[in-house]
């Protein structure tokens, strides 16, 4: 395979600035005037590096186990397998560091690093809690990742180097512990409020459970105090032994869960029922309020982090978040963190916008995971969709609570462990592809999420052209060689390589081809804050052209794609004050074709950004 794939890239390649930040040594702490200019930056100057901890770097293969004895089913560690804890940890972050920072990344994000469960399933079911989000302890780093201490090194490692760190946080459920008597072994169908309210066990005239309570809609902690008994819908009992797994101890007890069975994902059940069994925490209950607004507080006072990834946000109530926010700002503020960046998962699989600024005006967590931006470029780049799905987009940021100002502090992405990957999204939609236009494709998603509004989040292991077969496990490979057969038998993109090897290599093309987005990204600000203004989309694969300016301000940057098979030259609307234009990435010309004119050609699925800096005189 050629070591670029494309013409375009390599006019990327060209374009990357010829300085490159220096390695830095890891320090103990960041000195003050770094940590202060670290927690000074607003998020949309942020370029966010997603990683799984298990997945990322195993640099201390001593706690692979996590401290466990037996095989995989007790110690939930079997890197032969892509269900259970690959070796990943902390200190192995912590050494990639360089090339992490090397990549153009401000921020790190990490999955849940808490204590899980570690390993849930029936027989001929089970998988480990690797990527984080089965937690019973709150206050303790999994031992698989390492210890409170060696997050604390990292963070501070981090802070030092520049780097911003970011947890990702669970609310809505705990590990599965809880069991319920009526359906041992199977799941629960989910039973309604209205079918077993609270107050009464078998329905409105059944037997009384908890006289009293009036119901979850009276929020005091008085009405609350009146729920003393959890068998309203299901009888939950826990497995001996498990009695005291949680921490702290008060999620222990079965009256802080709904108990109701399995979720549906849909109307009530979306925030009632339990997630494939997982323990689902009635957040409506005053003491989960107040219980998980001190585990964070506490996490942000103990390693002063820059921001939360909130979990399985839309499956919350919104009262919850009404209060946990604020809360978790006040904590910030007083840590001396005055930019603490708070977005929630709120999943959605078409470009509906509308779904995520609703939730971002009931909840109060202003801003979210932007699940219509790549589901935009899922529909206009993988796929062959018009691009005026991309003006659409764009077109729709009025509807958030602060209109285009939410949507460019929330957080882009166009992979995710949950989803996949971008490449797998092409490979879909195009099964009979070739390995150059997938690779072409998957670059230029990755432009229009660098040079787009927002705060772009790439997923590791795309610098390293790294494809997957599907979602979740299919899309979680290890950076460091793998010894699971399904990845091993994965192709990469941009090399002969695959995942036997280990991956990070700063010559990759897909790793240089982001470096230098991230650079023109970093090095204008135009990009950062600008305010979007489409200026070509139409009803065809094609032209899609848009325009970052600050307000107030002189100049003009314009992204200009073709998400086309076939080149184009095409006229382009500018302002007609900016003459004098700059390549910045790609091609662009030199001057206007004519006042408000820009004359654009592009190759086939290729990208430009151009810049004019100064006002025809």
């Amino acid at each position: 395979m050629r070591s670029i794939v494309t013409a375009a890239l390599l006019a990327v390649t060209a374009a990357t600035p010829a300085a490159t930040r220096a390695p830095v040594a890891v320090t103990v702490a960041p000195d003050a005037a770094t940590l202060a200019a670290v927690r000074a930056r607003p998020p949309q100057d942020e370029l966010i590096y997603f990683l799984l901890v298990d997945r990322f770097a195993n640099g201390n293969p001593a706690n692979d186990r996590g401290g466990l004895l037996g095989g995989p089913l007790q110690t939930g560690f079997d890197p032969t397998s892509k269900a259970f804890f690959n070796g990943g940890d902390l200190a192995g972050v912590l050494q990639k560091l360089d090339y992490i920072q090397g990549l153009g990344a401000t921020a790190i994000w990490l999955a849940p690093v808490f204590k899980n469960k570690p390993v849930q399933g029936g027989p001929g079911q089970e998988s480990a809690g690797y990527h984080g989000y089965w937690i019973t302890d709150f206050t303790q780093v999994d031992p698989h990742l390492g210890s409170n201490d060696d997050l604390k090194r990292l963070v501070d490692a981090a802070h030092a180097r520049g780097l911003k760190v970011y947890l990702d946080i669970v609310t809505n459920h705990t590990a599965d512990v809880i069991q319920y008597r009526e359906c041992v072994g199977k799941p629960c169908t989910y039973r309604s409020r209205a079918d077993y309210p609270y107050s009464r066990q078998g329905g409105p005239s059944g037997g009384q459970i908890n006289p009293g309570f009036a119901g979850d809609h009276i929020a005091t902690p008085e009405n609350w105090a009146k729920l003393t008994r959890p068998d309203f819908a299901y009888t939950p009992f826990i497995t001996p032994g498990e009695e005291r797994i949680k921490v702290p101890a008060w999620l222990n007890d079965p009256i802080y869960y709904h108990n109701r069975g399995e979720t549906v994902y849909r109307n009530e059940s979306s925030q009632f029922g339990d997630f494939v069994s997982l323990d689902d925490l009635a957040t409506e209950h005053p003491r989960v309020i107040d219980g998980m607004i001190e585990i964070y507080g506490n996490w942000i006072e103990k390693l002063g982090i820059d921001g939360y990834r909130v979990d399985t946000a839309q499956h919350v109530n919104p009262e919850f978040w009404q209060r946990f926010v604020p809360a978790m700002q006040a904590r910030a503020k007083a840590a001396g963190i005055p930019n603490f960046h708070i977005f929630g998962e709120v999943s959605v699989d078409e470009v509906d916008v509308g779904r995520l600024a609703r939730n971002s005006r009931i909840t109060g967590m202003e801003n979210v995971l932007d699940f219509a931006l790549k589901n935009a470029a899922m529909e206009a780049i993988a796929g062959t969709a018009p691009t005026s799905v991309l003006a659409r987009l764009f077109a729709d940021d009025v509807l958030y609570p602060q209109g285009e100002a939410t949507a460019a502090t929330n957080a882009s992405f166009i992979s995710n462990h949950d989803g996949g990957r971008f490449a797998w999204f092409v490979r879909r939609a195009n099964p009979n592809i070739d390995t150059v236009e997938l690779a072409q494709r998957t670059l230029l998603a990755h432009g229009f999420l660098l040079f787009s509004r927002g705060v772009p989040t790439i997923y590791a292991g795309d610098e390293q052209g790294f494809i997957g077969t599907g979602n979740d496990q299919l899309a979680r490979q290890p950076l460091f060689a793998s010894l699971v057969p399904e990845y091993r038998a994965m192709q990469r993109l941009g090399t002969s390589a695959g995942h036997t090897v280990a991956s990070y290599d700063p010559a990759h093309p897909f790793y240089r081809a982001l470096k230098a987005m991230a650079a023109v990204r970093a090095a204008d600000p135009r990009l950062r804050h600008g305010t979007t203004r489409v200026r070509a989309a139409g009803d065809a694969p094609g032209l899609f052209a848009f325009s970052r300016q600050l307000a107030g301000k002189p100049g003009e940057t314009l992204v200009v794609m073709n998400t086309a098979n076939t080149p184009l030259t095409a006229n382009v609307m500018v302002d007609p004050a900016h003459r004098d234009w700059t390549s910045r990435f790609g091609t662009c010309p030199a001057t206007a074709a004519a006042p408000g004119t820009l004359a654009i050609s592009l190759p086939p699925l290729g990208i430009a950004v151009c810049s004019s800096d100064a006002s025809d005189k």
